[in-house]
């Protein structure tokens, strides 16, 4: 329907409008590990599932909840996984939360990007969801004994080598008037040389040799990293919360939750780093 048709039929300014959005799920926390003796370098956690569409037709006096996934805890000093992140929603449409990483001998969980599995598991990282986010890396065994990096919205998580896996890169969007990059996976830890270094999209680095993993950032769906083992445990870094990003060409009606309103090339955008609700 157009404006004039809608003007003759007593429509306007009820005519149907489209909408841009993006919808980042929690990523997941990367792994603990326990020590040398017992442990080795943990696997980054996989960042939260992404998920982007233009022109999606909207009624006028529609109502949306809003839904932010949180991130997934790091896994506990101890040799403990790193938690899946929360799902996030809007308009019937659901990105996943990232897969855990996996500690020492245990494999990445499965999410919307896959964990990066621990070291020494002999298995393959967790399995991203298709349309969202992408695998997870291996883990390797002597000399390093690192965990590999948590898959990314836009890359796999790499395996390990002489160094931790790497976080897979995030994918960039540019809803909000610049380009940001959201949903990168946490890199993997280590027993020997240097934790893998986050995706670019929030994700946390993998500890080093008696380190910590680092926590994602948050409200960009990014994984936490891999903890570093050493004379003691370690635990893995928190993933980071999601965000959901609404551009639309006029104002909505009301929101909840709290969302911050920008306004970019004459469109309205609310982003969402809480959960609430949207009518326009």
């Amino acid at each position: 329907m157009d404006q004039r048709d809608a003007v003759m039929g007593g429509n306007w300014p009820n005519v149907p409008f489209s909408v841009d959005y993006i919808i980042v799920a929690g990523g997941a926390g990367g792994a603990g590990t326990v020590n040398e003796s017992i442990g080795n370098g943990a696997g980054g956690g996989g960042a939260g599932g992404f998920r982007s569409a233009s022109t999606v037709t909207l009624a006028v006096g529609s109502s949306f909840t809003v839904t932010v996934g949180g991130g997934g805890a790091g896994g506990a000093a101890g040799g403990n996984n790193g938690s899946n992140g929360s799902n996030s929603s809007f308009n019937s449409v659901t990105s996943t939360g990232g897969g855990g990483g996996g500690t020492y001998n245990s494999a990445g969980l499965s999410g919307g990007s896959g964990g990066g599995s621990g070291a020494d598991s002999g298995s393959a990282g967790g399995t991203g969801t298709a349309g969202q986010g992408n695998n997870g890396g291996s883990g390797t065994a002597a000399p390093s004994y690192g965990g590999g990096g948590g898959g990314g919205a836009g890359a796999v998580g790499g395996n390990a080598g002489t160094n931790g896996g790497a976080g897979g890169a995030g994918s960039a969007s540019s809803i909000t008037g610049a380009s940001v990059t959201y949903a990168g996976g946490g890199g993997g830890g280590v027993y020997g040389n240097s934790g893998g270094v986050g995706g670019a999209g929030g994700g946390g680095a993998g500890g080093a040799r008696n380190n910590n993993g680092a926590n994602a950032t948050a409200n960009t769906g990014g994984g936490g990293g891999g903890s570093g083992t050493g004379t003691g445990a370690y635990a893995g870094g928190n993933g980071g919360s999601g965000v959901v990003i609404i551009s639309a060409p006029r104002a909505a009606a009301s929101t909840t939750g709290s969302p911050t309103v920008t306004t970019s090339g004459g469109r309205t955008i609310y982003t969402f780093t809480a959960s609430g609700s949207i009518t326009f």
